[in-house]
């Protein structure tokens, strides 16, 4: 696999890790968060093809559906607390605290990886399928992982800027968003 090659998957599986980051970054994160968060990221993205590459290819006919549902699950999820969470703040006096991101607390430990898994479980297919190629496994899975951390701290920086834009609904439309890609994985 050449090297362009290598940075277009890289590039194809860090997409969902930058959408999510946007709908993150709608709810206003702070500048440590985006670090965090774009760190675990990248270390998963070269993790999860690790971890794919020793289960073997046996395993890829059965991970390979499964791991799509799931993510795309997961991300329904949080993107259905969000929207609640959202409506729910909306009926309230008091109104959203900015700042705040309740479906994925980013600095709770349980919820990051929650995250970090939902997004780089494509990553673990594609490293079923790494064992069967001829690559230079280093270096494929160092410019996974850094091409879905540059991604998710891109998208993070994104939907934060558009956030002060968006205004009040920023969280609103976050959960849109997360609920549209989780349902577009489903079926896709």
């Amino acid at each position: 696999m050449s090297i362009p090659t290598i940075f277009a998957v890289a590039f194809a599986l860090g997409i969902d890790a930058f959408s999510l980051s946007i709908g993150i970054g709608l709810s206003g994160v702070k500048r440590q968060q985006m670090y965090l968060v774009s760190a675990v990221v990248a270390i998963f993205h070269v993790l999860m093809p690790l971890i794919g590459l020793y289960l073997g290819q046996i395993l890829g006919s059965y991970v390979g559906p499964i791991a799509s549902s799931f993510g795309a699950v997961v991300l329904i999820f949080i993107g259905g607390h969000t929207l609640w969470e959202s409506i729910k703040e909306s009926r309230s006096s008091f109104g959203p605290s900015p700042g705040r991101f309740d479906a994925v607390s980013i600095s709770h430990p349980v919820s990051l990886l929650l995250l970090a898994v939902s997004v780089s479980l494509d990553a673990l297919t594609v490293g079923l399928g790494l064992g069967a190629l001829k690559v230079d496994l280093t270096l494929t899975i160092l410019i996974m992982g850094i091409v879905a951390g540059i991604m998710t701290f891109g998208g993070l920086i994104f939907g934060k800027r558009l956030s002060r834009t968006v205004g009040e609904k920023a969280e609103l439309l976050s959960g849109l968003i997360l609920i549209g890609i989780g349902i577009k994985l489903l079926f896709i």
